[in-house]
């Protein structure tokens, strides 16, 4: 990666504390994944990062570690809200409210001209609600982002744009863009690296599920040579190859083979400190004739 890019980045991430790293809608296991491995990295740095994402996640990706911490709107920290939209002398008579079933109506009322906009000319703004870096995975094109951020709003935003995706319209300060990447997970693995921003497993195995995913756990023809290194890497982090089904199938059978009732029992005797229970010896019970009288004869005559 070019120094000069990565030179860049650090610089952004050392002097800003708003960062916000924006998932694509209905994100596969490998987008996600290189969103919370990235969330949790520059969390490491110290940093308080912002994960979004505007659906909601699915079954496939819960297994991810920090996917508790998706939200789906950036600007919810700020404490104001602002109502927006178009104006035109002589448009508005007044506005005011009425509070109804615990609800506040704000109401616009037209003037002469009547109202020169409708529901969709609305704006909804918070203060604060804006990042000074801002990391899109699998964000194919910026108005993708209209659903989380008013976009005019990131004008001054530094925005890092990670995606595989050959339609990818190549928006954003700096691109980490490219069609060669079998997965975004990998391109994620690879920024983190180059920053070198610390690793642990569950940023390691965030990756690795992602990497799996994306390239049939590396059976496709084109997982790329980067994939391989990357596995490498996180593998000596503690990350463990296999799908996201695969893990979960087999926490689950050993949770089942943990609470079966001989486990339960040797569970029990080892806290008691008697340690594994001995299996209790058979009786062999003695030939019908063992009691009975018995007349020994000597081998000479008298």
């Amino acid at each position: 990666m070019d120094r000069a890019v990565l030179e860049k980045i650090k610089e952004s991430l050392l002097k800003n504390e708003k960062i916000c790293i924006a998932v694509c809608e209905n994100p596969s296991l490998d987008e996600m994944g290189a969103g919370l491995g990235l969330h949790l990295a520059l969390t490491q740095l110290g940093k308080t990062p912002i994960i979004v994402c505007p659906t909601e996640p699915i079954v496939e990706i819960s297994s991810l570690v920090g996917i508790d911490k998706v939200k789906n709107n950036f600007g919810s920290q700020g404490k104001d809200l602002t109502v927006s939209f178009p104006y035109r002398q002589g448009d508005i008579e007044k506005i005011s409210y009425t509070l109804e079933d615990k609800f506040m109506n704000i109401i616009v009322k037209a003037g002469e001209n009547g109202l020169s906009f409708n529901e969709k000319d609305i704006i909804y703004r918070r203060p604060g609600g804006i990042p000074n870096v801002l990391f899109t995975i699998g964000i194919t094109k910026l108005s993708d982002l209209e659903g989380i951020f008013d976009i005019e709003s990131l004008k001054d935003t530094m925005i890092v744009n990670i995606d595989n995706k050959q339609n990818n319209q190549g928006f954003g300060d700096i691109l980490l863009v490219s069609k060669d990447f079998s997965s975004v997970s990998e391109a994620a693995a690879n920024l983190i690296t180059s920053l070198s921003l610390q690793m642990d497993i569950d940023i390691a195995q965030n990756l690795m599920l992602g990497i799996c995913q994306a390239t049939d756990n590396f059976q496709h023809p084109k997982t790329s040579p980067v994939a391989f290194e990357v596995a490498a890497i996180l593998m000596k982090n503690g990350a463990v190859r296999g799908s996201a089904k695969l893990q979960a199938k087999t926490e689950i059978l050993e949770e089942q083979s943990f609470f079966t009732p001989k486990a339960q029992d040797r569970k029990a005797a080892s806290a008691q400190g008697f340690g594994e229970p001995k299996e209790e010896k058979k009786t062999v019970n003695p030939p019908d004739d063992w009691l009975a009288p018995k007349i020994y004869k000597g081998s000479t005559s008298v």
